[in-house]
């Protein structure tokens, strides 16, 4: 604890320095000594303030410096910070908040852990072809994937959001309402992907790959049957962002868990085959099946539980939602999209000058085993930024900013403790999960320091993915944009330098990427966003 509380004080000193002149040239505003809240756990300063006030209670106007809520004060800030660290005594961890945390951001971490671990396997056996084409063009076809996947599932992004906030006032119909208009919406949109991806997957393949790279005779007909799951993969994601705003992860869990053990099962039957019956040996294009089969199950599995909690109808999933009733998720999801678009542009570029680095592939093989290990400790990261985006929103509906506040707060404390929980273990774990996915020796020499530097990237990630979190539950999606839009800059300017021209200096750029990011979110939520403390003039 002495050794966290050490880490988190210096983050949160970056916390004071990016806050220090937060609002030196802003207003006071008035209040009563009879409307300052005295409770029991406030802090020193606040107690003693309080006390001050009261003693001079026949004075009118009373000027206090320093402000009270001020976040532009160092020590402030920093005891802001370090008060919200979770404490361990008699076998429980923190307070009812620390807990409300962990139960649920702890089945979102499985949850989405489940799908990378699983697409590891996925690698895992295609590298058992010993074709390191093979591994380049899956990587590719996976990255235009996902590109589109990604710029479309915005609409499960917001719904999360949308259904806790319902939810929290008691409007069931409305949270109903919610989930049926998304998964209209993104039956719609994975349509049209799955129509692009399947009908000319060269097309998409384009952004990723040049027209006559070696790996595209492996990626073109793995696309294609990866793209069969778009429609049943946005039916997922818009079930799980359903139940997160229910505040339920574990259904989730269980529902991932179950469609993904189908996943592992028939990866090495469609990759391999067996020297008898049905399964013949289809190489690559085997783990796309698999894949695309573990995801229809999927969407199947969460349409059926949907429909008996009463959040979906299937007439209404069918029925066109006129613009009143969707304006609320296009708006939001328009900046969304912005968002998603923008991700999309930093990291197809470079996975496109990675492909380009050399015709053998093996940077590019390199490339993609990198970012599979990156990814577990990403969607750990998301674990917290999705719940985030329900438990801000769902507190500040029934209990007011304080509330709010206090949990954001804290969101971002627990952030920062997994991102250098997950840096350190990333680094120690690498000897052994390199090796795993390759039995080519370049491959597995060009993928060490890359490997190394995306371990240092999950420190700065924990306050990153807080933030964005924090954002989408307060719906601040413009400000989000605008962040991730600034990050992006920085990174393509990285990537088109003679720093781009390695893949040592591609996981650089993507560090500086999500550096900016960090910041921006801490700074936004200091200084600008609607949880941002006021200054206060006390007056009697």
């Amino acid at each position: 604890m002495i050794l966290t509380r050490t880490i988190y004080g210096a983050f949160a000193a970056l916390h004071c320095h990016v806050a220090v002149k937060a609002f030196s040239t802003r207003g006071y505003t008035t209040l009563s000594v009879r409307q300052l809240p005295v409770r029991t756990s406030a802090s020193p300063f606040v107690t003693q303030l309080s006390e001050s006030v009261i003693k001079t209670e026949g004075d009118n106007n009373i000027d206090v410096e320093p402000v009270i809520g001020n976040d532009s004060d160092p020590v402030k800030a920093r005891s802001r910070f370090l008060s919200s660290l979770p404490s361990v005594s008699r076998g429980q961890v923190g307070d009812s908040v620390d807990r409300q945390i962990l139960a649920t951001a702890l089945p979102s971490m499985l949850n989405m852990a489940v799908v990378p671990i699983v697409n590891s396997v996925d690698t895992f056996w295609v590298g058992r072809l010993g074709v390191t084409l093979a591994l380049a063009g899956q990587s590719a076809a996976n990255q235009a994937f996902f590109s589109l996947f990604f710029l479309v599932s915005f609409l499960p992004t917001i719904t999360a959001p949308l259904v806790a906030t319902a939810v929290g006032s008691g409007d069931m119909e409305e949270a109903q309402n919610k989930v049926c208009e998304a998964m209209f919406l993104s039956n719609v949109l994975g349509l049209i992907g799955t129509i692009m991806l399947v009908g000319f997957p060269r097309t998409s393949l384009g952004l990723v790959l040049s027209k006559d790279a070696a790996a595209m005779s492996y990626a073109v007909p793995y696309l294609r049957f990866r793209a069969l799951s778009m429609v049943p993969a946005l039916i997922s994601s818009t079930g799980f962002a359903a139940y997160r705003g229910l505040l339920n992860t574990v259904t989730p869990l269980k529902v991932s868990l179950a469609t993904n053990l189908v996943n592992l099962v028939a990866d090495p039957l469609f990759i391999f085959g067996l020297p008898f019956g049905p399964f013949q040996a289809m190489g690559v294009v085997g783990a796309a099946v698999a894949t695309a089969g573990a995801e229809t199950l999927s969407g199947l599995v969460y349409l059926r539980l949907l429909i008996r909690r009463n959040l979906v109808k299937i007439s209404q999933i069918f029925k066109i939602p006129s613009w009143n009733s969707v304006k609320t998720i296009v708006q939001g999801g328009s900046a969304m999209l912005l968002f998603q678009l923008t991700l999309n542009i930093a990291f197809l570029t470079a996975a496109r000058r990675v492909q380009a680095m050399d015709p053998t592939g093996v940077a590019a093989a390199a490339y993609g085993i990198v970012m599979q290990i990156y990814s577990i400790g990403v969607v750990c990261h998301l674990g917290i930024k999705a719940s985030a985006a329900t438990l801000v929103p769902s507190e500040r509906s029934t209990k007011g900013d304080d509330a709010a506040r206090q949990m954001a707060d804290k969101i971002f404390v627990w952030g920062s403790i997994l991102g250098i929980f997950l840096g350190i273990a990333q680094m120690a774990l690498l000897p052994i999960l390199v090796p795993l996915f390759t039995t080519v020796p370049e491959v597995r020499e060009a993928t060490k320091v890359p490997a190394l530097i995306s371990s240092l990237i999950q420190f700065v990630n924990g306050p990153l993915f807080a933030g964005e979190g924090v954002m989408v539950g307060l719906g601040t999606f413009k400000a989000l944009t605008s962040c991730t839009v600034l990050g992006t800059s920085i990174m393509v300017s990285c990537i088109c330098s003679p720093l781009g021209k390695s893949l040592n200096g591609i996981l650089l750029s993507l560090a500086a990427f999500n550096s900016i990011q960090a910041v921006a979110m801490v700074f936004h939520y200091l200084k600008m966003g609607p949880l941002k403390r006021k200054k206060e003039k006390l007056t009697e």
